[in-house]
C-alpha cells in the first residue's frame, strides 16, 4: 500500500499517563497541529470525557471526513476488544474499560487500539528508522536489507514493539513484546522498568548526589548536568544514565537473541542519548563467561552505535567476500558478520506513535 498517495484520513491518539496528544492523519502526514490534553491528576470519568471532546474536536477540524479512530495505550489490555485493564502509569483504569465499544457508539467509526510500543515500532519500520538506515545501506551498494525492527520506549514506562515485514507481533492475549517485564541486571529482584523509566533516573541521582528526593531534578536537568551544560552533581547524572544503559542493554541482548533485527529507542528519555547509547551498545556487546572459564559473546550479532559517525560508518561498511562452491569453479557471496544497529526514533515518539495507528487502521480497512 502506498500511505502517500492514501488520500483516507484516520484519527489518531498518543495516550500517555500525563498527556494525551491527538492527531489526524491523511497520506502518511499530519494535518494541522496535534492537540495536547493534559490528564494528569485527573479522575476516570474525567479522563474519558477529554478522549472523547479531543476525538469530536479532531472530527471537526477534518470536517468530519475520517475513516476510523486508531490509537495507542498503554497495557495491559485485551486490545482485539479494545478493553483497557488495570495500568500502573494510568491507575484510575481498574477493572477493565471498554474504550472501542465506547467510542464507536458516540463516533459510528471502526476504532482500533494497541499498545503504545507496538505502534511506535510500526511508524519507525515504514516511516523512520528502518526506511532509512536500508536507504543508506542502498546507496552504499550492500545487499544487506532489515526487515525486522524492535522498537523500545523509555520514560513513564519502560514499553516495547516487534514488527516483521511491516507487520505487528502482538501476542495471544495482546501481551507480546513486554520487555518492562524482563528482570532487572543491577537489582536481580526487581523488573528493567525500575531502571528504564523517569523514577529510575531520578532515585539514582538521589542516592549518588546525596539529595532528598523532593531537591532532584528533572532527568532532562540531570542530562544537562552530566553533559557540563548545567549546575549539578556530574557524576551522579552520569552515574544514574549509566545505570539505565547497563539494564537496557541486558534487556535488548536478550530480545536481539529472538528477534535480530534493529533497535529504535524513543520515549522521554531518549533526547538523553549522547549519555548512555555508548554505553548500552557496549552491555549489549559484552560477553558471558561459561562455566568452563571462557569469553562467550552475549549475542550471535554484533550491535552498533548509529548515532555516532564511527558507528554508522562501521556498520554500514561492506564486509562481503567471496567464497568457493566445493567441487565446482563457482563462487558465492558469503557475509561472515552479523550487525544490527541500534539508533534513535527518526520521527519523534509521538508522531512514530501516531504513524503508526494510522497504518494499522488503513490495513484493517483493506
Amino acid at each position: 500500500m502506498d500511505y502517500f498517495k492514501d488520500e483516507r484520513i484516520v484519527l489518531t491518539l498518543d495516550a500517555g499517563g500525563t498527556n494525551f496528544v491527538f492527531s489526524a492523519i491523511q497520506s502518511g502526514k499530519e494535518l494541522g497541529r496535534p492537540i495536547s490534553r493534559q490528564i494528569k491528576g485527573f479522575k476516570l470519568e474525567e479522563i474519558l470525557l477529554t478522549m472523547i471532546d479531543g476525538f469530536h474536536q479532531l472530527n471537526e477540524n477534518t470536517k468530519h471526513k475520517a475513516v476510523a479512530i486508531s490509537f495507542s495505550f498503554p497495557g495491559p489490555a485485551d486490545y482485539k476488544n479494545g478493553i483497557i485493564g488495570d495500568l500502573q502509569n494510568i491507575p484510575e483504569f481498574r477493572g477493565g474499560i471498554a474504550l472501542k465499544v465506547m467510542l464507536e457508539n458516540e463516533f459510528k467509526l471502526p476504532v482500533y487500539i494497541n499498545n503504545d510500543g507496538d505502534l511506535f515500532a510500526l511508524g519507525e519500520s515504514m516511516f523512520g528508522l528502518l526506511p532509512e538506515i536500508n536507504s543508506i545501506l542502498k546507496r552504499r551498494g550492500s545487499s544487506r536489507k532489515f526487515n525486522n525492527l524492535l522498537g523500545v520506549t523509555l520514560g513513564t514506562g519502560y514499553g516495547a514493539g516487534i514488527v516483521q515485514n511491516e507487520i505487528m507481533f502482538c501476542g495471544d492475549n495482546s501481551a507480546g513484546a513486554e520487555i518492562n517485564r524482563f528482570r532487572n541486571k543491577l537489582y536481580p529482584g526487581t523488573s528493567a522498568e525500575d531502571s528504564l523509566t523517569i523514577r529510575g533516573i531520578k532515585r539514582v541521582y538521589a542516592r549518588e548526589s546525596g539529595l532528598p528526593a523532593h531537591q532532584v531534578p528533572e532527568p532532562d536537568i540531570i542530562f544537562k548536568i552530566g553533559m557540563g551544560l548545567s549546575e549539578g552533581n556530574q557524576k551522579a547524572a552520569i552515574k544514574a544514565y549509566y545505570e539505565l544503559a547497563v539494564v537496557a542493554g541486558d534487556t535488548l541482548a536478550s530480545a536481539t537473541s529472538l528477534i535480530d533485527g534493529l533497535i529504535v529507542i524513543g520515549g522521554g528519555l531518549s533526547g538523553a542519548h549522547p549519555l548512555f547509547i555508548q554505553s548500552l551498545v557496549d552491555e549489549m556487546n559484552s560477553n558471558f563467561i561459561t562455566l568452563a572459564g571462557n569469553n562467550l559473546s552475549r549475542m550471535e550479532v554484533q550491535a552498533f552505535n548509529l548515532e555516532s559517525a564511527e558507528g554508522l560508518k562501521a556498520f554500514i561498511e561492506i564486509s562481503e567476500i567471496k567464497i568457493k562452491v566445493p567441487f565446482s569453479k563457482q563462487e558465492q557471496i558469503y557475509d561472515p558478520i552479523k550487525k544490527i544497529g541500534v539508533g534513535i526514533s527518526k520521527l519523534g515518539t509521538s508522531k512514530a506513535t501516531s504513524i503508526g495507528a494510522y497504518a494499522y487502521a488503513l490495513n484493517q480497512l483493506v
